[in-house]
C-alpha cells in the first residue's frame, strides 16, 4: 500500500468505477500534488447501491447477533493486520503524522471489537401481563438501511463508528466517504468485505456531496441518516431528514473551551493542552480552542504552552520526527491567517506562529494568541486549525459563562485539583463531553456527541446503538 491507489466505489460486494467513469483527483496536502484519483458516483450508481442495501438488510438482520459479531471481529483483525499500510495511505491523503495515522487505524479496530460485543447485548423486555392468558413483550429491531456521511479529518474513525452502530444492530449502510481522503476509508470497507460481510450490507460511494445527500436521504429505502460535519450543513441535512421522517444522528461543529483553574498543576496542564490542541493540526471537532485561564497562573501557563508549541516539528506526515502535519486544503491557510490578523488588530498578543510556513503544501505555524478580546472572530468562529486563543478570568463563574456563551456544545476541558470545581463544571457546562485533567480519550464505551448547535445523538457507548433500533411492543391474548 505504499503507492497511493486509484479508489473505486464498493457496491453490492464489488469494487467498480462509476457508470460514467468520472473521477476526481486526490491531492497530497504536504505538497499540493495529485497522487491518485477517486471514482464519482452518479444517480445510477446510487440506485444500484440502494437496491443492494435493501437486499443486504434483509439478509443481515436475520443473521444472529453472535454471528454478526464474529464477522465484525474478523474485520477488526484484518484492519489491525493491515494497519501500517493503511496508515501510510491515510497520511498521504490527510497529512497527519504517520504515528497519529497509525494510532487512528489501530483505534478503529478497537472500536469495531467493542461494538461487536455490545451488539450481542441488545435486548427487549418482558412486561407484566394485565390478566390471565395475556403476554406482553418489547422487541428491539434494526431500523433499516442507513446513509452515512463522513468528513476528511479522521477518515477511519469518523466512519468506523457509524459502520459499527449499523452493523452491530443488523442494519445495512451506504457510506458517502470524503473525496479528499478516499483510500483509507476504502481500506476499512475492504476489511469488512474480506471478513465475509454479505453483499449489499455495506456500500461505499464518493461524489458530489450535495447531490448524493439530496438523493439518498429522501429515498424510501433509507431509514436513518448519520452525519459528521459542519453545523450549517448538518442543519440542512437534519431538516431534509425531518421532512421525510427519517432518524438523524448529527455530530457537528464545536468551539471547545478549556478552563484552567489556578489550583491545577500548571506545567502539566499546559503540556497536555498543547498536545490536544495541535493533534491533527487542530483539525478536530473536539479540539480545544478557547483557553480560559485563571489570571493568577495565566502568565506561567502561556509561557509553558508556548514552549510546547515551539517544540513541535512541522512537516510532511511521512517524515521521521514530524509531530504536526499540514492543513487539509489551501482554504484553511487563508482562513487561519484572517482569524489571526483579526485578533491582533483587536488587541490580542501574538505569542507564537501566526503565518504560513513555506510556499509548497498547506503548512501553517502552530499559533498562540494571548489576551484575546471576546469580540475577536477566533473566539466566536470555530478555527479548525492550529490556533490557540487565551483569555484570562478572575472568577470561575465568569469562565463558565464564557464557556456557555456560544451556541456550540460539543466538548470542553478543564484542569483543576479541586473537587468542588469539578462538581461545578460537571453540573454547569453545556456540553456533551467534558474531560478533566486529561486529553480526550474518546473510548468507544463512552457516549460521543454534543448539545445545542453541536448536534444530537451519540456515536459512542450503548447509547450509540439506540438510534439504529426501533421499539416494537407485542401484546398477545392466548385463546
Amino acid at each position: 500500500m505504499s503507492r497511493y491507489p486509484d479508489v473505486l466505489l464498493h457496491i453490492d460486494g464489488h469494487w467498480r468505477p462509476g457508470r460514467t467513469e468520472a473521477t476526481l483527483p486526490v491531492h497530497d496536502p504536504a505538497s499540493g500534488e495529485a497522487i491518485g484519483r477517486v471514482a464519482m458516483a452518479e444517480r445510477e450508481d446510487l440506485d444500484d447501491a440502494l437496491a443492494a442495501a435493501a437486499r443486504g438488510f434483509e439478509t443481515w438482520r436475520r443473521i444472529p447477533a453472535v454471528e454478526r459479531a464474529k464477522t465484525m471481529r474478523e474485520a477488526a483483525r484484518l484492519l489491525r493486520e493491515r494497519a501500517e499500510g493503511i496508515a501510510r495511505l491515510l497520511t498521504q491523503e490527510n497529512g497527519k503524522p504517520l504515528a497519529e495515522a497509525l494510532a487512528e487505524v489501530r483505534f478503529g479496530a478497537e472500536i469495531i471489537e467493542w461494538f461487536a460485543e455490545e451488539g450481542t447485548r441488545v435486548s427487549g423486555r418482558i412486561v407484566a401481563p394485565r390478566g390471565a392468558g395475556q403476554m406482553a413483550h418489547v422487541l428491539k429491531e434494526p431500523v433499516g438501511p442507513v446513509a452515512a456521511f463522513t468528513p476528511w479529518n479522521f477518515p477511519i474513525n469518523q466512519l468506523v463508528r457509524k459502520l459499527c452502530g449499523a452493523l452491530a444492530t443488523g442494519c445495512s449502510i451506504i457510506a458517502k466517504a470524503p473525496e479528499e481522503t478516499p483510500a483509507s476509508p476504502a481500506e476499512l470497507v475492504r476489511a469488512f468485505a474480506d471478513a465475509g460481510l454479505p453483499p449489499g450490507v455495506l456500500g461505499l460511494v464518493y461524489g458530489r456531496p450535495e447531490a448524493i445527500s439530496a438523493y439518498l436521504i429522501p429515498h424510501p429505502v433509507i431509514r436513518k441518516l448519520t452525519f459528521t460535519g459542519s453545523t450549517p450543513v448538518g442543519k440542512q441535512l437534519a431538516a431534509l431528514a425531518g421532512a421525510h421522517m427519517k432518524r438523524a444522528t448529527m455530530e457537528l461543529g464545536g468551539h471547545a473551551p478549556v478552563i484552567v483553574a489556578e489550583d491545577c498543576d500548571v506545567d502539566r496542564a499546559a503540556r497536555i493542552a498543547a498536545g490536544a490542541k495541535f493533534r491533527n493540526a487542530g483539525q478536530v471537532c473536539i479540539s480545544p480552542t478557547r483557553f480560559l485561564v485563571a489570571n493568577a497562573v495565566r502568565e506561567r501557563f502561556v509561557a509553558r504552552f508556548a514552549e510546547a508549541t515551539l517544540a513541535l516539528q512541522v512537516g510532511p506526515g511521512l517524515d521521521a520526527g514530524t509531530t504536526m502535519g499540514p492543513l487539509a486544503n489551501p482554504r484553511r491557510l487563508a482562513a487561519l491567517q484572517a482569524l489571526t490578523a483579526d485578533a491582533v488588530e483587536r488587541g490580542a498578543t501574538l505569542v507564537a506562529g501566526g503565518q504560513r510556513i513555506g510556499s509548497a503544501g498547506n503548512f501553517f505555524a502552530p499559533t498562540v494568541l494571548d489576551n484575546v478580546p471576546r469580540d475577536c472572530r477566533v473566539f466566536n468562529e470555530e478555527p479548525f486549525g492550529p490556533v490557540a486563543a487565551v483569555q484570562g478570568f478572575d472568577v470561575l463563574d465568569d469562565a463558565i459563562a464564557e464557556a456557555n456563551r456560544l451556541p456550540y456544545g460539543l466538548a470542553a476541558y478543564a484542569f483543576t485539583n479541586s473537587l468542588r470545581t469539578v462538581h461545578e463544571l460537571s453540573q454547569r457546562l453545556e456540553v456533551g463531553m467534558l474531560w478533566i485533567n486529561q486529553p480526550a480519550p474518546a473510548w468507544p464505551e463512552l457516549p460521543f456527541g454534543g448539545v445545542k448547535d453541536s448536534g444530537h445523538g451519540s456515536e459512542g457507548g450503548a447509547e450509540a446503538l439506540e438510534s439504529y433500533l426501533h421499539t416494537k411492543s407485542v401484546s398477545t391474548l392466548v385463546l
